[in-house]
């Protein structure tokens, strides 16, 4: 399941570093609130305890 996070991050990322060289710094801000996105899932993940390899 975390692996789908991981591979939709690079899929969404990669056509955006191709995309910035044209969209200058506007693609910026779509960058951020992709990332701020992606970080809130992240901390719901790590306070789920979905990222926890111990137990």
């Amino acid at each position: 399941m975390l692996f789908l996070v991981f591979d939709l991050e690079v899929a969404f990322l990669y056509p955006w570093a191709v995309h910035f060289h044209h969209g200058g710094w506007g693609m910026v801000v779509v960058l951020l609130i992709f990332l701020l996105i992606l970080e809130a899932g992240y901390l719901y993940l790590y306070r789920k305890g979905a990222l926890d390899w111990d137990s």
